[in-house]
């Protein structure tokens, strides 16, 4: 079966074939993070504009690739994004549907990101436990089955790439900053700064970032005030210290949610999960707790359609198709 997906939550743009959920024909994805960079992040009415712009000749691309005459399903990402953006590629998708008298498929871009780690990793199937990083959404989930979700922990206010755009501004890096700090922490030192690790109390699963980037900020400020500017020795020792601080954050948090479900499967998603360090220490925490890592292709960590297609298929195959009176919505509701 193929699907159509289109993805434009945020600031890329992107359609894609798949075929059964598992095997990707073509994945087309237009960055918007140039237009953004001189703003310092994502703004929200260039971004639906850019996608609007985009998203046809985007389509016909992604169907030229493919070989592709009419797909047997369009899917489209609803939620949860930016609801200017998110309306750019769901109001498309509709439209499509419409066209060529096709199912229209509804996609949690969250369970997208996970679904893009079964184009590599063919034998993984539900259920398991997921973990995911990304500039706007930070969560550990418990997947009973290819489309039912069960939330155990989220952030409760910065994600972790929104964490890392914030630090990385402060220290005078464009947008997005997140590779630029992973490139510095290998030349610093982890232990030059002792920051705090953030608890949310009585819930032990959820993350906390937004203290974390204030210290941060707060260090750079009096580094600063007392040298004049930060030298590049400070900002690698910035780098290493706050990627340290996340990873024992999630790390910490990992473990526990492994030995509360005692699932013996974790699977990282999102495009912080490009971020080595941070793989690697997962990859490290799963061999001490023997359990099996899966973390999707680089290529397919961040934003992209061919993850919304391929959680499409299995949406489909679950019954979960809309009319065209389907809704975007910026936030969703997870069972606690």
């Amino acid at each position: 079966m193929l699907i159509l997906g289109i993805e434009s939550s945020c600031d890329e743009t992107s359609v894609a074939i798949v075929r059964d959920g598992r095997e990707v024909l073509s994945n087309i994805i237009l960055s918007q993070a140039d237009i953004h960079a001189k703003y310092g992040g994502v703004v929200p009415e260039i971004a639906s504009r850019a996608h609007t712009e985009a998203i046809y000749s985007l389509c016909e691309e992604a169907l030229k690739q493919a070989g592709c005459v009419k797909p047997d399903a369009i899917a489209a990402t609803y939620a949860p994004g930016l609801i200017g953006a998110l309306l750019v590629g769901l109001n498309f998708g509709k439209a499509l549907s419409y066209k060529l008298n096709l199912p229209f498929i509804p996609v949690n871009h969250i369970k997208g990101h996970i679904a893009a780690s079964y184009f590599e990793y063919h034998e993984l199937e539900p259920p398991f436990l997921a973990f995911i990083a990304s500039g706007g959404h930070t969560s550990i989930m418990e997947l009973d089955n290819y489309t039912d979700f069960k939330l155990l922990g989220m952030t409760r206010d910065d994600a972790i790439g929104e964490a890392f755009d914030k630090t990385a501004r402060a220290m005078g890096f464009d947008y997005p900053g997140g590779a630029r700090i992973e490139k510095y922490a290998c030349l610093g030192d982890k232990n030059s700064i002792k920051i705090p690790l953030a608890k949310v109390e009585n819930h032990e699963l959820d993350f906390s970032f937004s203290g974390v980037k204030t210290y941060i900020i707060n260090h750079i400020n009096t580094l600063k005030q007392r040298n004049g500017e930060l030298t590049e020795t400070d900002k690698h020792n910035i780098s290493a210290a706050f990627t340290e601080n996340v990873i024992q954050s999630v790390t910490s948090r990992i473990k526990r949610a492994v030995k509360l479900t005692g699932h013996k499967t974790l699977v990282c998603a999102g495009g912080v999960m490009a971020n080595g360090h941070i793989k690697e220490a997962l990859k490290n925490l799963c061999d001490d707790l023997k359990i099996k890592l899966y973390v999707p292709d680089k290529k397919y960590c961040g934003d992209n359609a061919a993850m919304i297609a391929a959680q499409g298929f299995y949406e489909f195959c679950a019954g979960n198709t809309s009319g065209l009176n389907q809704n975007a919505f910026a936030s969703v509701e997870w069972t606690l």
